[in-house]
């Protein structure tokens, strides 16, 4: 991993898209492929292992494929060169049937198909640390009072447990999303010159078939050079994903400011401090998933304009996708790795959440006052009494529930005990709690049917 792309991206999902990752994919599909035409009588038995012997990534020098990919503008037709040249070092009539029926673009594409296959992986693994962590948070806080807030402004008391539940419900459509797009998206290129596999003869489809097989990707229904809807796809269902983590993390570092205070990301050595201020606590796991929130959307509008590709193979368009699709990947995984650490770590001080309803001074229940008010008064006289004793409170830096119960036309109307129920936010919780539950048992029935899915794949 490079210096310029350490926020970008981890270890880990950089490895698999490096050049030695690369390299290793667009070999087992000529393997595949060699082994699928063997067993199909399509070239001999002794070609393809001598194809399979040579395709040892030791063997190549990605610095000089990549270099003479410039003249030809695909890594593909060097890396046909250059395996070919290995082949006949072993048989030189096998070389004769390396890459044979295929096309580059059969090459590129598949390779990148092989390498989004494995990222699946490492970005459900994510995902479901997301998962479990905001599930155990959202229960463990399902009574935790805290400040709804409107327009970045105090509103009505909600509780922690319900704000985590929408993250969780966000984060949960769009990893079945996902899923969806991933099950669609990691299917075979294999479409020969023109999209027709026309020098297999009557061959093709079964050659493609096999070679799904070998590969362990699934069989598309015709070749899709210049058809990338699918990719298209996969690509804004991990824009929205990053979407969905950036909010979460908006959330949580506006919640972690030291004038609110009400939570804070996990602390380590070396994590989140400044380099000129010691008293600083940042939180370093937020800004590294809205750093990815913020470059992913134009990643992804970038991809969508290489859609327009020209009859059967294309110039430019298909040749880009793989920096856009790689930086999409990276970003999404690195925000999906950061929030499973702030999730599993997050610190929540309640009675946090609880002072600062307090310095509300109880203007916060000027909704539920004039509700309360128009049962006897009409709603215009109920809104203009609220209004005036917000004004009062504000004015004077006292209770509004006191100033309130001070009006003689409001003491005509609302009893004492009713006066100080107005000032327990527990009370004024709505449906919060149904809300809450709801959505955790709606993430719980699609982890169930994932699951079944997964054991029957």
């Amino acid at each position: 991993m490079r210096l310029i792309e350490s926020s970008i991206t981890t270890p880990k999902i950089a490895e698999l898209f490096s050049d030695r990752s690369i390299l290793e994919a667009m070999l087992a599909f000529e393997v595949g492929l060699a082994r699928a035409e063997a067993g199909l009588e399509v070239i001999p038995l002794p070609a393809a292992r001598a194809i399979e012997k040579a395709a040892s990534p030791k063997l190549f020098e990605e610095n000089t494929l990549a270099a003479d990919s410039l003249r030809s503008a695909t890594v593909s037709i060097p890396f046909v060169k250059a395996l070919t040249e290995q082949v006949k070092q072993i048989d030189p009539t096998a070389a004769g049937f390396v890459h044979w029926g295929a096309t580059s673009q059969d090459v590129a594409d598949t390779a990148i198909i092989l390498v989004l296959q494995k990222s699946r992986d490492i970005l459900e693994a994510d995902l479901t640390r997301v998962d479990r962590a905001l599930s155990q948070l959202s229960e463990r806080h399902a009574g935790t009072v805290m400040l709804g807030r409107t327009l970045l402004q105090a509103a009505l008391p909600t509780t922690f447990g319900l704000k985590v539940a929408g993250w969780l419900g966000a984060i949960r459509r769009n990893h079945a999303r996902l899923d969806a797009a991933f099950e669609e998206s990691v299917i075979l290129q294999f479409g020969g010159a023109a999209g027709t596999l026309a020098s297999l003869g009557d061959q093709g489809v079964a050659v493609g078939k096999a070679l799904a097989a070998e590969l362990g990707v699934g069989y598309a229904d015709a070749p899709w050079h210049t058809h990338r809807d699918r990719l298209a796809a996969l690509m804004c269902a991990l824009g929205v994903m990053a979407g969905s983590l950036g909010k979460m993390a908006r959330d949580i570092s506006l919640l972690s400011q030291n004038e609110i205070a009400e939570a804070a990301e996990p602390t380590a050595e070396g994590r989140g401090g400044s380099s000129a201020m010691p008293h600083k606590q940042n939180p370093v796991g937020c800004t590294l998933a809205l750093s990815a929130a913020y470059r992913v959307p134009g990643l992804v509008s970038t991809f969508l304009s290489s859609m327009v590709q020209e009859h059967e193979r294309a110039i430019g368009g298909w040749q880009s996708e793989w920096a856009t699709i790689s930086a999409i990947v990276q970003a999404t995984s690195l925000a999906a790795t950061s929030m499973a650490e702030v999730a599993e770590g997050l610190t929540i001080n309640a009675a946090r959440m609880r002072e600062n309803i307090d310095a509300s001074h109880g203007t916060i229940f000027a909704e539920r006052a004039t509700i309360l008010l128009a049962k006897n008064l009409s709603r215009e006289a109920a809104r203009k009494i609220v209004e005036q004793a917000v004004k009062e409170s504000a004015g004077s830096n006292r209770d509004f529930v006191t100033v309130l119960g001070e009006m003689p036309e409001v003491r005509k109307v609302l009893d004492p005990p009713t006066l100080n129920d107005l000032r327990v936010p527990e009370n004024y919780l709505g449906a919060a709690e149904e809300f809450r539950r709801t959505l955790l048992n709606s993430s719980a029935a699609h982890e169930r049917t994932r699951d079944h899915a997964e054991r029957k794949h």
